[in-house]
């Protein structure tokens, strides 16, 4: 008999859940607490629960955690995990620990389809997406594995961000439901300002989780101008940079933040010189985008063909925009002596859309006619009125 997995549910899909075992909705509320505020996944220690419920669930359901197949820690105390999602596949996770807050970064797909030039996931293809449970149970693992770890009783993870391997909006049915479990208090009661989906630019996907579940967005930006982003992250050709910006612009009146993210990997001759900052500078203004830019030392690999900008370029970028009277952090590289950093993540992927092939195809197109590493400095193009667009 098939059973369950409760990790697949929020607490409305848990309730209904046990509305079809003939139980009322609260011991929908007591089974979620025991799951994800417990780390419970025996029914038997239920003991709050009826024997009778805790025999039905024993034949009809499960807590189905991922099996380990490796963790490793840095020396700065950066955890990662490489959990097995079956079919040869397997995803990671990255626990951040710093002194006011604890950040588990979580994978939604096994591989990305969007092919970022700059990012390890990509390079491996795209297989799948994960389910809600199998994203969900990243961090029920890792809170319950880390209480014991460190010996705390209290919530260790306080921050969780959707930037690892895929992107979150192109799985977006199973992404929601996680996301309710997370911010939920009979959940692990994550404030919607602590919980932030990544996205390449999804621009239907943004719209639609302004109105289900909004909580912090970062953008991956890193080009100031079309052509350039067309390069770096294919998903501009589809949705182009003044369509994006407009969504975050509309987004902005649902999210629990007053801004969005944008995210700027640093790439050496790339997308790193003085034009380009004053063309992100330009871009933000004719928009109107209330922005903080995160700026992101690139973590080589050998198939990217790119490097890392070097960082008397990347203080001078975030002086340029910081003087031009906007936020810009320069994000501090945690974990890469374990690989587990921004844009390292890469897990095992069976490539089900030849995208690695591809890529390495464009590689080898680039290397050949010298552009690889060719600085682009295209003029930003400007949205169309809307009298235009009318017409």
């Amino acid at each position: 008999m098939t059973t369950a997995n409760l990790l697949d549910f929020d607490l409305e899909g848990l309730a209904a859940f046990c509305e079809k075992l003939g139980e009322k909705k609260f011991r929908a509320t007591q089974l979620f607490r025991w799951i994800h505020q417990r780390g419970a996944s025996d029914f038997s220690q239920m003991t709050d629960l009826a024997k009778s419920l805790r025999e039905k669930l024993a034949t009809t359901a499960r807590v189905e955690a991922l099996p380990v197949i490796t963790q490793h820690e840095s020396k700065d105390g950066t955890i990662k995990w490489l959990f097995d999602v079956g079919d040869g596949n397997a995803v990671e996770a990255v626990f951040i620990p710093e002194d006011d807050r604890g950040t588990l970064c979580v994978s939604s797909q096994a591989g990305c389809a969007v092919g970022c030039r700059f990012c390890s996931t990509g390079h491996q293809g795209f297989s799948r997406n994960l389910s809600t449970g199998e994203i969900v149970a990243q961090l029920w693992f890792a809170e319950h594995f880390l209480r014991k770890h460190l010996k705390r009783d209290e919530r260790v993870i306080s921050n969780v961000v959707m930037m690892g391997m895929g992107e979150p909006l192109q799985n977006y049915s199973a992404l929601v439901p996680a996301l309710r479990t997370m911010l939920d208090d009979n959940g692990y009661g994550l404030s919607r300002r602590r919980v932030t989906v990544s996205t390449s630019g999804v621009v239907p996907m943004i719209d639609r989780l302004g109105t289900d579940c909004a909580v912090a967005l970062a953008v991956s930006l890193h080009a100031p101008n079309d052509p350039l982003r067309d390069d770096l992250v294919p998903l501009n050709r589809k949705y182009p940079i003044a369509e994006l910006l407009e969504a975050c612009k509309r987004y902005l009146a649902h999210a629990p933040r007053d801004f969005i993210t944008f995210e700027y990997c640093m790439l050496d001759g790339v997308n790193d010189q003085p034009e380009h900052a004053r063309q992100l500078i330009e871009l933000v203004r004719t928009h109107g985008v209330s922005c903080k830019f995160n700026l992101i030392p690139f973590n080589p690999f050998p198939a990217s063909g790119l490097l890392r900008s070097p960082q008397p370029r990347v203080l001078a970028f975030a002086k340029m925009l910081s003087e031009a009277g906007l936020v810009t952090t320069v994000r501090k590289t945690r974990g890469d002596d374990i690989d587990a950093a921004c844009g390292q993540l890469a897990g095992d992927v069976k490539d089900r859309t030849r995208a690695a092939e591809r890529m390495a195809q464009r590689r080898l197109a680039s290397s050949a006619s010298g552009t690889e590493r060719t600085v682009v400095l295209h003029p930003v193009r400007k949205a169309a009125s809307t009298a235009s667009q009318e017409h």
